[in-house]
């Protein structure tokens, strides 16, 4: 290999536990990981490095499998090793089976012996990335994080595309150290997508993007997703994890929602962006982590911070460079060109032939306030061609227009939402939407207070995130 020297930072700052028993090797390894700025501590013996392991933490582990007394496996098996420690095991000629079950319980990777002692920083480091892509996979899973829709920027979009562009041009001249971005936007209006894309066409493209949901995140755990624990740090931390800081190192974190987090929470993600280091729930160690933040809020920050619900500061940090997304409705002429866009994406999705609109079905689209945005488009898109027989065109007589907006004619009073005109239509009525709808509406009279949203509607809050997330599904 030639591209150690890429990776020749790896172990600076690092604490390092090497288990050893033949003196010589031992001190050749302490010397070369020392002149790496790395921390070693030497044991000879399962029994040393076990008492090692409860009294001090390690960021990496270097074990030779064979010792005195047993197998270095034997502190995989009694997890005697946090999770977030990184371990490689070294193995004379005949042990690749014990190697291979070491990875199967939780090693990182494995070296033969003899081995070149300068690569021991390319063999950590890739093992470190590994452990990023699983932890952000981990998180891609329960996030249900959507794929990137190709943006379109013509006509009215075309403002958006000019945005982005500076955006870039910023972070090529400044190529490392890139600053916040801070996208404001109504719920649905697209925030995600253009955060992907600043990601996708930016300097730091190869490395991770990790999408943050701040309001789909209770608030008790919010300090250790996105800065990860320790073993023990609370009740169910039975094992060590890295937090989403971590897992975007040398690439983007994207936080969604921000103002949805405490400020607390708020307190100490001003802290990482600033030091550009983390402290693990239960740690007593700071990390490095370089990570580019994008910024996403559907409220009014400066107002939030007036009412003491923002902090300042942070605000300040993140908007170094804004953008803002205006709500559907105020780009009429782009409706339909955004709704052609989306029909034919879902067409290829579906294996479908390509619909026109109807006349009635343009009217339709153009009337309608389009409260939740680009997403309520492309979700009544994706219901009408599921639904509409083929050869026939799309209509959308299900959307409320200006004259039949539930806003106005289906609102009686304050206690009695369904106008007693209303009446169900013959191909059946959405209730899922209906839900969706009334909450979309809680969360704009409550000005995106999640909170406050909850009480208006009557229903926990974390029923409210549930019903979020579903819908983000």
């Amino acid at each position: 290999m030639n591209d150690h020297g890429n990776h020749s930072n790896f172990f600076h700052d690092k604490e390092v536990l090497l288990l050893e028993d033949e003196t010589l090797l031992a001190k050749r390894i302490t010397a070369v990981l020392e002149k790496m700025g790395a921390e070693v501590t030497d044991t000879a013996s399962i029994e040393e490095a076990r008492q090692s392991l409860k009294e001090l933490f390690f960021d990496c582990a270097l074990f030779d499998l064979n010792l005195p007394d047993g197998e270095s496996l034997d502190l995989l098996k009694e997890q005697a090793v946090p999770e977030n420690t990184l371990v490689v095991l070294m193995t004379g000629e005949g042990g690749v089976r014990s190697a291979v079950e070491a990875l199967r319980l939780g090693a990182s990777d494995y070296l033969a012996k003899p081995f070149d002692l300068e690569e021991l920083p390319l063999v950590f480091s890739h093992a470190d990335a590994h452990r990023r892509k699983r932890r952000i996979r981990e998180h891609d899973r329960t996030e249900a994080k959507r794929k990137s829709e190709e943006l379109l920027f013509d006509g009215t979009f075309s403002t958006d595309l000019a945005l982005l562009e500076k955006i870039l041009e910023a972070d090529n001249r400044l190529a490392s150290n890139l600053p916040p971005v801070l996208i404001e936007g109504p719920t649905g209006s697209g925030k995600s997508t253009y955060a992907r894309w600043i990601h996708e066409h930016g300097p730091r493209s190869d490395g991770p993007c990790v999408e943050v949901n701040c309001s789909a995140i209770p608030d008790n755990l919010v300090e250790s997703e996105l800065f990860g624990h320790e073993k023990g740090a609370f009740t169910d931390a039975k094992g060590a994890r890295i937090g989403l800081f971590e897992a975007a190192d040398q690439g983007t974190l994207f936080l969604d929602e921000i103002a949805s987090l405490s400020i607390a929470a708020q307190a100490k993600v001003l802290v990482a962006i600033e030091k550009g280091k983390i402290r693990r729930l239960g740690g007593n160690k700071e990390i490095q982590v370089d990570v580019r933040v994008i910024t996403a809020a559907n409220q009014d920050l400066r107002e939030m911070i007036k009412e003491g619900t923002f902090r300042e500061d942070l605000y300040h940090r993140l908007d170094l460079l804004r953008m803002k997304i205006p709500p559907l409705a105020q780009r009429e002429e782009g409706i339909l060109l955004l709704a052609r866009h989306f029909l034919s994406s879902l067409t290829i999705k579906y294996n479908l032939p390509m619909p026109e609109f109807s006349d009635n079905g343009e009217k339709q689209l153009l009337q309608h306030s389009w409260p939740g945005n680009a997403r309520e488009l492309a979700h009544e898109l994706e219901r009408s061609l599921v639904m509409h027989e083929q050869g026939e065109t799309l209509s959308f007589n299900l959307l409320p227009t200006d004259e039949s907006d539930t806003s106005n004619s289906q609102m009686k009073d304050s206690d009695d939402w369904l106008n007693t005109a209303f009446r169900f239509p013959d191909e059946g009525f959405d209730l899922e939407k209906a839900i969706l709808r009334m909450i979309e509406m809680g969360i704009d009279q409550s000005s995106g207070n999640v909170s406050e949203a909850s009480r208006l509607l009557g229903v926990p809050r974390d029923y409210l995130r549930y019903r979020l997330q579903k819908k983000e599904e």
